[in-house]
């Protein structure tokens, strides 16, 4: 019998990269024809938020880690692009050692070497050891297509206004249309320090093994109407994790809670608003009256509300419930449930009680939302969330947005916050999302939206072997 295989994975820091990219190994083995190697990097690493899924992965997969790298030369207001790609790119010669010793101590070597988005620098060392290198793109569709490959070269040429400014909205095949102040954040404003980074990064994109000639025969082919074949590994939703999450106090909580009738706020694994937004959320919490469960976190008065993603927002030895209102958990513990602890947002958001989420619409979260039925308040804070918050509210059809839209130095007044929550929960409007009603049925788009079996296939090893480029 011939060994397996082996796929070497890597992710680069952040949640967002961490977590589908297990989610990724995992199908990668679902079988007998691979094993797999899950990196990850020392910097930025926030292991107990990730201890529970890495620890759940089948033995076939093995993790390991990538020595810290030194990131005192980087300015202290850096943001957290700049900071992912010093790491990815610093790491190199620690990944190539890897490499090199995977590659002389499998049985059957590696067949393949698997980056995330931003981390396609990493391709360099796969090529120069003969490994065939592939870009995972853990976001969507849309995303892909705006900063990487395809569109974003052709509209950085053709327009000469900041992005954000374009008069007419961007129109990518099969993508809803977006208005240029919905676009990924760091293409908004063209004297952005991230902007030369990410077009270098494209470069290395365009780089891969076959990128170029796959996408020259995918123009030269749908120019005839024909079309070559294209493998989708998503998108990828995390199952409840049973036991453990069971004994969050958050659940037990919920486990009171009239069904549909919570409303779940949380922005994720790195979004954080400013002290002033913190307080004008929490006074339009109470001022609704709806039942609601808040995950805090620290806020930050910088201008980077991806601040914490890296671990950038702590306290001082304090809780982040010292930074709410005086009185706040008081006055709501009714109605209410303030945490600061890790929430299981998969249990939560298929909790019966739940019946609304207010989202910073990070691409974990999207999915996770639909496939749970569950309306959506979009509220994004940087990266593609506006993105995604457009295909949520404008294309899905399940969610509501705030008249401010969460946009740069707009402070999201109580009143609008209150009336926001008050509609998602119990409004009748006819244009607002369907409600998720007792018993878990949910409007006929949102099931329609639901990732579909066939996402949760096994990966063959033709797709890995023969040019198929899995995103």
């Amino acid at each position: 019998m011939e060994p397996a295989a082996h796929v070497v994975l890597l992710a680069s820091p952040g949640a967002g990269h961490v977590l589908p990219m297990a989610e990724l190994a995992r199908r990668v083995v679902d079988g007998a024809e691979f094993t797999a190697t899950l990196v990850t990097y020392t910097n930025f690493s926030s292991a107990g938020h990730h201890y529970s899924t890495l620890a759940s992965l089948p033995p076939s997969v093995s993790t390991t880690v990538l020595p810290e790298v030194p990131l005192g030369d980087l300015p202290a207001d850096a943001r957290v692009e700049t900071r992912i790609f010093a790491v990815v790119q610093r790491a190199l010669p620690h990944l190539r050692d890897l490499l090199s010793s995977l590659l002389a101590s499998s049985p059957a070597g590696v067949a393949a070497f698997v980056a995330d988005i931003l981390g396609a620098w990493a391709l360099e060392v796969s090529t120069e050891l003969g490994v065939p290198g592939y870009v995972f793109c853990p976001s969507n569709l849309t995303a892909l297509q705006l900063h990487s490959l395809l569109y974003m070269p052709r509209l950085d040429e053709a327009t000469a206004c900041e992005f954000r400014d374009l008069p007419e909205p961007v129109r990518l095949p099969g993508c809803v249309p977006l208005r240029g102040a919905d676009l990924v954040e760091p293409v908004q404003d063209r004297t952005n320090p991230e902007v030369p980074p990410r077009r270098r990064l494209r470069r290395q994109h365009l780089r891969r093994h076959g990128a170029r000639d796959a996408i020259a025969a995918f123009t030269t082919l749908s120019h005839n109407g024909v079309y070559p074949p294209a493998y989708a590994v998503g998108p990828f939703v995390r199952t409840c994790s049973g036991s453990e999450a069971a004994e969050r106090s958050c659940l037990r909580w919920l486990d009171e809670q009239p069904d549909g009738s919570v409303l779940y706020a949380c922005f994720g694994s790195g979004g954080t608003l400013s002290s002033e937004q913190m307080a004008e959320l929490a006074a339009g919490l109470e001022a609704s009256g709806q039942r609601f469960l808040w995950m805090v976190r620290f806020p930050s008065d910088k201008d980077d509300r991806g601040a914490s993603y890296l671990g950038g927002s702590q306290g001082h030895g304090d809780s982040p419930l010292s930074y709410l209102p005086e009185g706040f958990v008081e006055r709501t513990r009714a109605t209410g449930l303030a945490v600061t602890e890790w929430t299981p947002q998969v249990e939560v958001l298929n909790h019966r009680a739940v019946g609304g989420f207010l989202s910073h619409c990070g691409w974990n979260s999207t999915p996770e939302t639909v496939a749970a039925g569950v309306p959506t308040l979009a509220w994004p804070l940087h990266a593609e969330q506006r993105m995604n918050a457009v295909m949520l509210s404008e294309q899905v059809g399940l969610a509501l947005r705030l008249n401010g839209k969460g946009k740069d130095g707009v402070l999201v007044p109580r009143e609008e916050v209150a009336a926001a929550v008050t509609e998602l929960m119990v409004g009748e409007k006819a244009s607002g999302p369907p409600r998720r009603r007792p018993g878990r049925r949910t409007d006929r788009r949102a099931r329609r939206s639901r990732p579909s079996p066939a996402s949760g296939r096994r990966l063959r090893p033709r797709e890995l072997r023969h040019g198929a480029i899995p995103w």
